[in-house]
């Protein structure tokens, strides 16, 4: 076995899923999730470092819950980001039934779960919120996407992980779905 014939890893399997599959929609899905599963595993890992040393005088107890509460935060994002491509990788290095249209459904379903964490965010969107001092509200929707904005404005904040939730859950059943 060569060098490239696998992979060894998280890092690794991007570029053997890359490599061995057909699928060009699953080719920019690999190419999307590394450069977002990178810059967002950056940006976790800078927002631990600022929590642990605004938190480091401290004792245990709730500030300890807290770090972990951002690392699991943080996997709930980057597992459901990587995992089309991890799926991929598998199911190539295993040769268990490789279809393009496999390749396709999971990258698919990945694009779709980027897209909910983004609607997400726009549903965790408080009505009014404070900026360098003042009170800001949040625009109000227009445009062609207004309905679903305004859609996403009535989830109550608290309910705003439902969204990327839902879009794991579809990475996850379209894997289930197309495997067989």
């Amino acid at each position: 076995m060569g060098r490239f014939d696998s992979y060894s890893g998280l890092l690794s399997a991007f570029p053997y899923a890359f490599r061995e599959s057909d699928s060009r929609l699953f080719k920019s899905y690999a190419v999307v999730s590394a450069v977002l599963g990178g810059l967002f595993a950056f940006l976790m890992a800078g927002a631990l470092v600022v929590l642990i040393s605004n938190t480091a005088g401290g004792s245990g107890g709730s500030l300890t819950l807290s770090r972990t509460f951002y690392v699991v935060l943080g996997l709930f994002v980057f597992l459901p980001l990587v995992s089309p491509v991890l799926f991929v990788a598998r199911r190539h290095r295993r040769a268990l039934s490789v279809n393009p249209a496999y390749d396709a459904g999971v990258s698919t379903a990945g694009y779709l779960f980027v897209v909910s964490v983004y609607l997400g965010v726009v549903a965790s969107m408080p009505a009014t919120y404070r900026v360098a001092g003042e009170i800001a509200s949040r625009p109000p929707p227009s445009g062609v996407a207004a309905p679903l904005i305004a859609v996403l404005y009535g989830i109550p904040p608290q309910f705003s992980p439902v969204v990327p939730l839902a879009g794991a859950v579809l990475v996850y059943a379209t894997h289930r779905w197309l495997r067989a």
